[in-house]
């Protein structure tokens, strides 16, 4: 049998029928002739990209030949699908159009829409009315200002350059090699700009992606957080501050996992809550919660309606009813992306693959998926051989 499927994670399914699939000998329909343009396709499916598509430039798991599956043979778009990514390794901190042209030169795609991409801090663009015209200071690599720019919001500096407008504000700042360059702006001088910086207040801080250094950004996100938002100062209340996602660990290149921006969490909460009377207030975004794949729903109901303009299902869908008989979520960390899933619940079927951080033999004992298989390649043949036999 080419897959290994859990039956104690699919105790709530029909096991006999997910087998069937595997063991049958029948000669199954190219599924272009199941998926004409007429008929609109009764599932979606989301795969995360680290761990499961790509590590890091490198495709795996077959995900170029499995991802083409999905279109129809002129290059028009076949099945909906998304990318669900808490944006880890370099696509973090990007904005959603740069993210889709990389991912269709690196995955051999026709076209990948900015639609297509959903990552950890595209959630943030629900904030803009909140914070629009207020001072908010970005983290992260990558360019995580201009991401909250293109988003809307229209007072937005990088924490690089935020904290050059101060001195000293980093004590290793002497031991370190790069240098920051003010952004180029010719409406205000860079005097101009250091007595706003010094008289207005931070109301928020955003972590867009993974932060690079975290001595530094720690440093000057407590003086922000502690100081309501003006560093240097006496106490204050603490500014709002948003997480991108809450990833303790993901799979790179290297054999054993990378810290992620779950653990930057944990040590500026444990170094904050050490020189503050008050415990650290923040939110979390990304996977797994539940509202990540709520809105990931919504993105491929979007995706269905563009495919198929006419279909009075799609057109008159209520935001709480399920367009889709099946979702499917193909991960490779079983706490952020099967834990996602199992939250969410009906209608997402949750796929683990071998290819990132799990990597086990039998299925995750905490969160376990519906389905455990080696590769994004067996997850898509599994997908579109039991939609063509239901």
């Amino acid at each position: 049998m080419r897959f290994s499927i859990l039956r104690k994670a699919l105790q709530s399914r029909n096991t006999n029928n997910i087998s069937s699939l595997f063991n049958s000998t029948t000669t199954f329909r190219p599924f272009s002739q199941v998926s004409s343009q007429s008929q609109r396709p009764s599932f979606g499916i989301a795969f995360d990209i680290d761990g499961v598509l790509l590590l890091g430039n490198t495709p795996i798991g077959g995900s170029p030949s499995a991802l083409k599956r999905l279109y129809q043979e002129s290059g028009d778009l076949k099945i909906p699908y998304v990318f669900l990514t808490n944006g880890k390794l370099f696509r973090g901190g990007f904005r959603e159009s740069k993210r889709a042209s990389e991912l269709s030169k690196l995955l051999a795609l026709y076209i990948v829409i900015t639609m297509q991409v959903v990552q950890g801090h595209s959630p943030f663009k629900q904030l803009v009315n909140r914070f629009e015209n207020e001072l908010i200071v970005a983290v992260g690599k990558g360019e995580s200002a201009a991401v909250m720019t293109e988003y809307g919001f229209k007072n937005v500096l990088s924490i690089d350059e935020y904290a050059s407008y101060f001195d000293n504000i980093d004590p290793l700042a002497h031991y370190k090699k790069w240098t920051i360059k003010h952004a180029a702006n010719q409406n205000i001088t860079s005097k101009e700009m250091a007595s706003r910086i010094y008289s207005q207040r931070v109301q928020a801080a955003f972590i867009v992606s993974d932060p690079v250094d975290w001595s530094r950004d720690i440093q000057v996100l407590c003086d922000i957080l502690r100081a309501g938002g003006l560093p240097g100062r006496e106490t204050g209340h603490q500014p709002h501050l948003y997480f991108a996602n809450d990833d303790l660990e993901y799979q790179a290149t290297f054999p054993i996992e990378r810290l992620g921006m779950g653990a930057f969490r944990i040590a500026l909460e444990s170094i904050f809550n050490r020189i503050h009377p008050k415990a650290l207030e923040y939110t979390s975004f990304g996977k797994p919660n539940p509202s990540v794949f709520q809105n990931a729903e919504t993105v491929l109901k979007q995706l269905v309606s563009s495919l198929h303009p006419s279909a009075h299902d799609v057109n008159h869908a209520t935001p709480r009813s399920h367009l889709f008989k099946t979702l499917y979520m193909v991960g490779d960390n079983p706490s952020v992306d099967i834990n996602g899933a199992r939250q969410a619940g009906r209608p997402w079927f949750s796929i683990l693959t071998r290819t990132g951080v799990f990597k086990g033999k039998e299925n995750h004992a905490k969160f376990p998926a519906d389905l455990v298989i080696d590769t994004v390649e067996e997850a898509v043949d599994y997908i579109l051989r039991k939609e063509v036999t239901h």
